[in-house]
């Protein structure tokens, strides 16, 4: 018997079995698969922006689903408690642009390591073996099914990951497990995921990484829904990169919203700079056809595009083209319009939205309103972010408030 069984060995699942191992709780943490924090391991493209240095109330706001409900979880382990944890256990962070923190040495397998480390020094028994079901009696929680088994336990944190990256094992069992016990699944879809866009501009730039450019993103009703700076790739379905996967955690209403991308090929240089910029190359290629003289300023593979864009014909001489086709150039270059059709599917996500619906979970305890003795933490719950640390700290957050409460009930029943 068990006090608590712990399924998923994710972030949120390794930090509510040590939080409530160390409370002297007996713990034990199921993962399908042969290694803890197999996800943890890919995020930020191995390096592991592992939260944000930055206020609670700052950490929220980032926090577009959920972050009433989790007030109470994200005071009780903030952001600052997430950055002291990590360099108890010997994890050297670094800060970077917009206060994410990454470990100094940019290796994911670092925090995971550590992490592993930390579970089995808290004394966290380990089973590498799938969970089937959750048991529950008269609405209290009395075993975890297994493939070899059932294993008798006090209480259960789920914290069983979403959809996204289903190779890591987050193959959305948890969701099945709720629903069985009675709980509501709010809608699942992709959250931090590429975006479908235009094919005829996107599939004639396939393969291109734009970088240092400015992208913005209006609805129909002209409301600006997303502004940043920096890398994007074009592919055969879309917009991709650090920049697409940001914008899509805030394209939320496709029933009822059109979205319409902009991109500033040049944001360093206003309208008239650019206009005096492209003059330059314009005198410099005077003799040439159009579509020989933007090799300066633009990359290859944007050029027949941006041509096609201009409504200059291609072969028209450098000399000959007017100011107002010139300052036509300039607007387009500045304002790039590529018209949003959708999002990749949830597989392809950093992150799922969707889960749990959070009117059925305790806020301070993160316990099931529905059964008893059954806790959630990370992803399963309805609960998202914004890129830059955020969703990491609301697994580590969730963990450390299902951890802490799992442990204290238990306690109870032992008294």
């Amino acid at each position: 018997m068990y006090d608590i069984i712990v399924i998923g060995g994710g972030a949120a699942g390794m930090l509510a079995a040590t939080t409530a191992a160390q409370r002297k709780a007996n713990v034990l943490l199921l993962e399908g698969n042969k290694q803890l924090g197999k996800k943890l391991s890919i995020t930020g493209k191995g390096r592991c922006n592992l939260t944000n240095n930055c206020s609670v109330s700052e950490a929220l706001d980032n926090i577009p689903t959920g972050n009433q409900f989790l007030h109470s979880a994200m005071n009780a382990f903030a952001p600052a408690d997430c950055i002291a944890f990590f360099e108890s256990l010997g994890v050297q962070l670094k800060t970077e642009r917009g206060n994410r923190v990454f470990p100094i040495s940019d290796k994911a397998s670092d925090v995971v390591n550590a992490l592993i480390k930390h579970v089995k020094e808290c004394g966290v028994a380990i089973k590498h073996t799938k969970a089937t079901d959750i048991m529950a009696k008269n609405g209290e929680v009395f075993a975890v099914e297994t493939a070899n088994g059932q294993l008798p336990c006090k209480t259960v944190i789920l914290a069983s990951g979403g959809l996204s990256y289903p190779a890591t094992g987050s193959t959305g069992d948890g969701y099945s497990f709720s629903r069985s016990l009675g709980h509501t699944i709010t809608p699942l879809k992709g959250s931090l995921v590429p975006i479908e866009a235009e094919p005829a501009i996107c599939s004639a730039m396939q393969g291109l990484t734009l970088k240092n450019v400015a992208l913005k993103i209006f609805s129909n009703s002209q409301k600006l829904i997303y502004s940043d700076f920096g890398e994007i790739l074009f592919t055969h379905f879309g917009l991709s990169g650090p920049m697409a996967l940001s914008a899509s955690a805030h394209l939320r209403d496709f029933y009822k919203e059109k979205y319409h991308a902009f991109l500033d090929f040049k944001p360093a240089l206003d309208e008239k700079t650019l206009d005096m910029r492209i003059l330059r190359d314009f005198e410099k290629y005077a003799n040439r056809d159009f579509l020989n003289a933007l090799g300066d300023l633009l990359s290859r593979a944007s050029i027949p595009i941006i041509i096609n864009k201009s409504g200059i014909d291609p072969h028209t001489k450098v000399h000959s083209i007017s100011r107002e086709q010139r300052m036509g150039l300039v607007r387009l270059l500045k304002a790039f319009r590529i018209d949003i059709t959708g999002l990749r599917p949830v597989e392809e996500a950093v992150i799922t939205s969707g889960g749990v619906d959070l009117r059925e979970i305790n806020p301070k305890t993160m316990e099931s309103k529905l059964v008893k003795g059954l806790y959630f933490a990370g992803e399963i719950i309805d609960a998202d972010a914004y890129t830059g640390g955020f969703n990491l700290q609301i697994a580590w957050s969730t963990g450390f408030a299902a951890g802490a409460a799992a442990s204290a009930s238990v306690s109870r029943i032992g008294d």
